[in-house]
């Protein structure tokens, strides 16, 4: 599985492409191809608002940290802010795909 991807800006893999591709190797039509890319993302996106992690085997883990209220600074006064609390993403990358990574072997 190859992607080519004309673009001036830093390269990036969009729902679109994944959908293309899902209609060109698995001969899915489009709309069904969309629709299942849609479908995934919103399944794992509902999942981590609901403060479940989601994990992904071979490929990493989704989870959600609570960060808690701290003390900030306004860069451009000097002035002390409160940063309130809040709930964060975190993407923690599986030994598999660090291995991919750092070998540069696609699997494919």
């Amino acid at each position: 599985m190859e992607l080519v991807l004309e673009s001036l800006e830093t390269p990036a893999l969009t729902k679109a492409q994944l959908a293309d591709m899902l209609f060109e190797q698995i001969g899915l039509n489009k709309r069904e191809s969309k629709d299942m890319i849609d479908a995934f993302f919103d399944l794992i996106a509902q999942r981590l608002v609901e403060g479940e992690d989601v994990k992904i085997s071979g490929f990493g883990n989704f989870q959600i940290r609570t960060k808690a209220p701290r003390p900030g600074r306004n860069p451009r006064t000097g002035e002390t802010i409160p940063i309130e609390a809040r709930r964060v993403v975190t993407f923690h990358a599986s030994h598999k795909l660090k291995e991919l990574i750092q070998t540069g072997n696609h699997g494919g």
